[in-house]
């Protein structure tokens, strides 16, 4: 096979999967174990990235300031006095922190990992496409588009609740819609933008002319002032 020519002109993509992974074997001398590769693709999921930053900035970073052992400016964290540390002094707390999650580990085994693993079974591609359609590509909940934040598909009756995989207990939610709902309820977003759709025949705003709208989209209307005063 040449491979150059599969990559330019015959792969179809619905995701970027394929030619991360053939990116990654490239890199590692053409062999790595699945979990590896996963990594790899790991490191593209911008939802799992939201997902972690959410814990450092309301978890596990208010906890470290409260007790003096970090500090934070805007988006950076820093540990306070760490210029007065020796090497010797960091190398041993290294060793400690990971003495601790080790100990954690063996006392809650993969428990420790089962709020990120409960019902992660994926949802084949062919059955997401059609969730995501009809959405129109955003979030049933806040409307954002599928280009400015990740979507998932969540299910409305929660698994833990006998939930079914189904297309029909399935909707488009973002990241952080989905992280706020978790399994708390069985609430159905599917119907909400039908009241973005709702239109008063005497409201001013539902009928600017198009020449007076300089731009529009699901959320936003700009427009001219119809009597400027400036």
């Amino acid at each position: 096979m040449n491979l150059l020519d599969f990559v330019q002109h015959q792969m179809r993509m619905s995701h970027i999967y394929q030619p991360v992974m053939i990116k990654a074997l490239l890199s590692n001398g053409g062999r790595m174990t699945t979990r590896k590769i996963a990594r790899e693709i790991l490191i593209y999921d911008i939802s799992q990235i939201e997902y972690y930053e959410n814990v450092v900035n309301n978890m596990v970073g208010i906890v470290l300031r409260k007790r003096g052992v970090v500090e934070r400016n805007k988006e950076t964290y820093e540990l306070v006095e760490f210029e007065n540390l020796s090497d010797d002094l960091k190398a041993k707390i290294i060793e400690e922190c990971d003495v601790k999650i080790n100990e954690f580990i063996r006392k809650r085994g993969l428990n420790v990992w089962e709020h990120r693993r409960k019902n992660r079974r994926p949802v084949p591609g062919s059955i997401r496409y059609e969730v995501l359609k009809q959405a129109n590509f955003r979030c049933e909940l806040c409307g954002i588009s599928a280009e400015e934040k990740a979507l998932e598909v969540d299910h409305i009756t929660p698994k833990n609740k006998f939930g079914e995989d189904s297309i029909h207990n399935y909707q488009a939610l973002c990241y952080t819609c989905n992280s706020q709902k978790r399994d708390l309820d069985d609430t159905d977003f599917r119907e909400i933008k039908h009241i973005y759709e709702m239109r008063d025949p005497s409201c001013v705003f539902c009928n600017i002319p198009n020449g007076r709208i300089l731009f529009e989209n699901n959320r936003t209307m700009a427009f001219h002032d119809n009597y400027p005063v400036v």
